[in-house]
């Protein structure tokens, strides 16, 4: 026998866990209900993180915390290795409420086994899956030489990654690996783009409106930035695993007097997604480096997030989110993929990436704590207005939760 008087996990059955995540399905439904139900947009995240609390407390975990920051944090075990498995409980808002014309963003809905609301896809279904594959633990006795620490995490949408930098360097929890709960049709996925957010100012010299050659137009200026900006987007590396980096414009402002004057300056902000060998320094020289910009002698840089998180903790980090990937023949990559295909009832397949960005840019892209990914709800349903999650994912989620640590700790000895 092992720790806690354990079974070996060469004896883990699949089929057993699967059965015993399915008897918990109502459970597993409610409180995703629940959660969807609560709206939680980045740095108003108290009521939902309070009620993730709850459960944690309600389904046994050893140990429940909300931390400085006001994440919420439950431990399993105390064993050797660690295991930090993630799943950020932020959301972006609900843009114009008449979009969501079959089903509202809050409350959640049920409709045929699938819950639908704003969160369902990205990515509730990810916290509500930790929860219960931690009473699983628990209730097959499925304990090792492992502790796993659940993250529900705060201002993902906002600035990805921080949350876990401040969980493992101010909050002193040092895994050894990490898991991360975004998305991914239920695949396993190993690596993603990185990205940064870049602001290019261009100073005009404003004027009346009825004499505009007195002036210089900021904004006539920035048009030809924007169109070489998309020329640029064709230029960019590609990597054969990760994709292609890539750059767009994602917000024009200016600043003017008046609708009746030259605006005086114009500021073009840009999303850019890199990929392997891409530096912040190269992607910046980029654009510093286009005809447009040096002509209009624009200022390019990367910006910078500070925050207030929903308890009153202040919090900043550059915008620079670095790519990522942990190689196929990892033991982490190579367990993911099994206890995948062993959840799933399905054959194996090889682990593939998120064209989004997650936490994992913290944790394996910052700090090199090898990571990968397997979460509830399909990628393409993020941000959109039909967020979906079906409860069957939810359930299939829960068992692989369950199985991955020991049959982890089995495959590193």
């Amino acid at each position: 026998m092992t720790q806690s008087g354990t079974a070996p996990a060469e004896d883990i059955d699949a089929e057993k866990v699967w059965e015993a995540a399915n008897a918990l399905r109502q459970d597993i439904t409610e409180f995703m209900m629940d959660v969807v139900s609560i709206p939680s947009l980045s740095m108003q995240e108290g009521d939902v993180i309070k009620r993730i609390e709850r459960e944690m407390v309600h389904v046994g975990f050893d140990e429940v915390k909300i931390d400085a920051m006001g994440n919420c944090l439950g431990r399993i075990g105390h064993g050797k290795t660690v295991i930090l498995m993630d799943a950020h409980i932020d959301t972006v808002d609900v843009g114009d409420p008449a979009e969501w014309k079959n089903n509202p963003p809050y409350p959640a809905t049920l409709n045929d086994g699938v819950i639908y609301g704003r969160g369902a896809a990205d990515q509730k279904g990810g916290i509500v899956g930790l929860v219960y594959g931690a009473k699983l633990i628990k209730q097959l006795a499925l304990e090792g030489d492992f502790t796993v620490w659940v993250l529900a995490s705060t201002l993902e949408e906002d600035s990805d990654g921080i949350a876990l930098l401040h969980v493992i360097e101010t909050e002193g929890i040092k895994p050894d690996y990490c898991l991360v709960t975004d998305s991914t049709d239920m695949n396993l996925y190993r690596g993603q783009r990185g990205r940064m957010e870049i602001s290019i100012t261009i100073k005009g010299r404003s004027c009346h409106g009825s004499a505009p050659e007195r002036g210089d137009n900021a904004v006539t200026k920035a048009a030809p930035i924007v169109l070489d900006i998309d020329q640029l987007n064709h230029r960019l590396s590609n990597d054969d695993f990760l994709g292609k980096g890539t750059i767009c414009v994602s917000k024009i402002e200016c600043k003017t007097p008046s609708l009746c004057a030259v605006p005086g300056e114009a500021t073009v902000y840009c999303d850019r997604r890199l990929t392997i060998g891409e530096t912040p320094e190269g992607a910046l020289d980029e654009i510093r480096g286009l005809e447009s910009v040096k002509k209009a002698g624009a200022v390019v840089e990367m910006l910078q997030y500070k925050a207030t998180c929903w308890n009153g903790y202040e919090i900043g980090q550059e915008k620079f989110y670095p790519s990522w990937v942990v190689e196929e023949d990892h033991p982490l990559v190579q367990t993911g993929v099994e206890c995948a295909r062993l959840s799933k009832k399905t054959q194996s397949e090889k682990a593939g990436r998120w064209i989004f960005s997650t936490n994992g840019v913290a944790c394996c892209g910052r700090l090199g704590i090898p990571t990968i990914g397997f979460g509830p709800g399909a990628e393409a349903d993020a941000h959109t207005v039909n967020e979906k999650c079906s409860v069957d994912d939810l359930v299939t989620a829960a068992t692989f939760y369950a199985m991955f640590p020991r049959m982890l700790v089995k495959a590193i000895q």
